[in-house]
């Protein structure tokens, strides 16, 4: 179980950094080729495995998700260079200015952001409570609202961390679909899960063409998160690569769709399965192991409470 955790962890950061110079029109392209690489020639990550290492770090030193302490931890480790969203650098910028988060998640759309933002970082709530822990749910709602309000935002962020979360308990496909489908209370939700049982029920292998119309490619919550469960799925016996792979040639917001697909990914395989690929290296590569670790040893404790309940 441990190597499941670690390979969630890298696969998110690897699937991350390893798409972003694909994201975006030619100018956005030209950028992150520009800041893409460390002076150590190591990948750089963008905003959505920083947010999961915000997460991840606050949870450890918090014991739980502490919305305002969350919320000082992600606005300190704002940096442009990290990609971030125009609207999330807007509502991180404030709340570092001081202005209290439950304020600043509304002051630039005034029923919250509807982004892919919570549902990229989700991931990492998997690894810090079981599906059937009280704490889940609400620790998936807790991360989401400070920058992201939406209902769309905050069900794409829950649908991401139930489906790391079986993953993680190798739950099969058919039953992990219908299981989602009975989680999911929105139309726009409901409508692409159906799409993605029938597709993976009938093994078709969908073209990116057909992803892209079925699924959608874009940064909203609802144009994203069914994308990346049904590309996990979907490649969940295949190779790390064809999977990356794939998502480059998908476009739109390559880097989010690969951090929360490869998630899974490495939530289903783990990392030792991830790591003979040979990928190259990542910047604080260890770190986010050495985080894993941690998440992994604190998961296996609040199991073990959650159980003698």
């Amino acid at each position: 179980m441990e190597d499941k955790f670690r390979g969630c962890f890298l696969g998110l950061a690897f699937g991350d950094a390893t798409c972003a110079p694909h994201e975006g029109g030619f100018a956005e392209r030209l950028l992150w080729r520009m800041i893409g690489t460390t002076k150590a020639s190591e990948m750089r990550f963008t905003d959505d495995t920083q947010m999961s290492l915000d997460i991840a770090r606050s949870f450890t030193k918090e014991g739980g998700i502490k919305q305002d302490e969350l919320a000082r931890e992600f606005s300190s480790s704002y940096r442009w260079s990290r990609g971030y969203g125009p609207g999330a650098g807007k509502i991180l910028k404030r709340i570092e200015s001081g202005m209290p988060w439950q304020k600043a998640n509304v002051s630039i759309y005034k029923d919250g952001s509807f982004g892919n933002g919570a549902a990229m970082r989700a991931p990492i709530l998997a690894m810090c409570y079981p599906p059937t822990s009280s704490e889940f749910e609400k620790s998936v709602v807790q991360s989401s609202e400070i920058t992201h309000s939406n209902p769309l935002a905050i069900e794409g962020a829950l649908l991401i961390a139930y489906t790391t979360a079986y993953a993680l308990s190798d739950m099969s496909n058919d039953v992990l679909g219908d299981r989602l489908i009975e989680i999911a209370e929105l139309d726009a939700f409901v409508e692409k899960l159906e799409h993605c049982k029938h597709h993976l029920r009938r093994n078709s292998e969908l073209s990116v063409r057909e992803v892209r119309t079925i699924f959608g490619n874009k940064i909203t919550a609802e144009q994203s998160c069914i994308t990346a469960i049904y590309l996990a799925m979907a490649f969940r016996e295949w190779s790390f690569t064809s999977l990356l792979s794939f998502v480059k040639k998908l476009g739109g917001d390559t880097d989010t769709i690969a951090a929360m697909s490869c998630a899974i990914w490495g939530a289903f395989n783990g990392a030792e399965k991830l790591e003979l690929e040979m990928l190259p290296r990542i910047e604080e590569q260890n770190e986010i192991q050495s985080v894993a670790t941690q998440l992994y040893k604190i998961y296996q404790a609040n199991n073990k409470i959650e159980i003698e309940k």
